[in-house]
This record gives structure tokens, sequence and C-alpha cells, in this order.
């Protein structure tokens, strides 16, 4: 299942984002913000990351105004891995490379059309699991 969460900036693509989650048949769950009011983008930065370090669901798609904030208040969490991508490498690398458990977008950044294309990358690259990338990787979960 894939977490997703928005402020009210990053509403409006978040309604995109679900239409290709729909499309696919992948099963999310939309843990807010549920219109476009103004809102504090770290209260749903932290019930998507919850979600996913708690094992409730495998990833998470965060968006706000530029996906950087809420990519903030997201890797606060213990072993969340959010990375703000507003081009399909660095999604593809993210997976590969850091094993990021959460995708952070713009809505301010991007069109619909590329933000589903970096969903879309996310979602299905797989983590490496090259050593150094594992070593990494747990440098990272160390505090």
């Amino acid at each position: 299942m894939i977490a997703l969460g928005s402020d009210q900036a990053g509403f409006e693509l978040k309604q995109e984002i679900i239409k290709y989650l729909e499309e696919k048949g992948l099963e999310y769950k939309d843990f807010g913000s549920y219109d476009d009011q103004p809102c504090d983008y770290p209260v749903y930065g932290k019930k998507v990351a919850h979600a996913v370090a708690d094992g409730i669901c495998e990833k998470g798609i965060l968006i706000c105004g530029t996906g950087i904030g809420i990519s903030i208040a997201a890797n606060k969490v213990k072993g969340i891995r959010a990375a703000v991508c507003s081009d399909c490498f660095s999604a593809e690398a993210t997976r590969l490379h850091n094993d990021a458990n959460i995708v952070a977008m713009g809505a301010r950044v991007l069109g619909p059309g590329l933000a589903v294309k970096i969903v879309d990358t996310f979602l299905n690259t797989e983590f490496s699991g090259v050593e150094r990338h594992i070593r990494r990787v747990q440098m990272i979960e160390e505090e």
C-alpha cells in the first residue's frame, strides 16, 4: 500500500497521482489534506512517514509547494528516507542508491505529467542491494 499526503498547495497534484494509482490498480491510503484549504504540511508529512515507518504502508508520496518542507518533516521520523525529486533520474537514483521509501514533489515545480512519471519511476525501481549502498544507508540510519 502507498501512503499519500499533501498540504493545500499539493492537493490538486495529489488528485492526479491518485488517478494514476487507481489506473494501475495500486492500493493507497490518503492521509490528507482533503481539500485546498490552508493547512500545515508537517502534519501530513509526519502522518505519511509514520505509516511507512510503522509498516502500514510500503512507500509514501508527499506533495507540497516545493516538496522541500514536507520532506524535511517526514525525515524527522526514524527509518524514513524521503527524497525530493523533480526528475525521473533522481527518482530512480534515490531508490537504487538510497533505498528511499518516500518521494516528495513540489506542485509549484512540476506539472502533472512529469509528476506521474516520477511516481512511476520511484514505485517501479528496486533498491540495488549493492554492498556500498547498503553500507551508506546503514550510515544514514545511525544517529
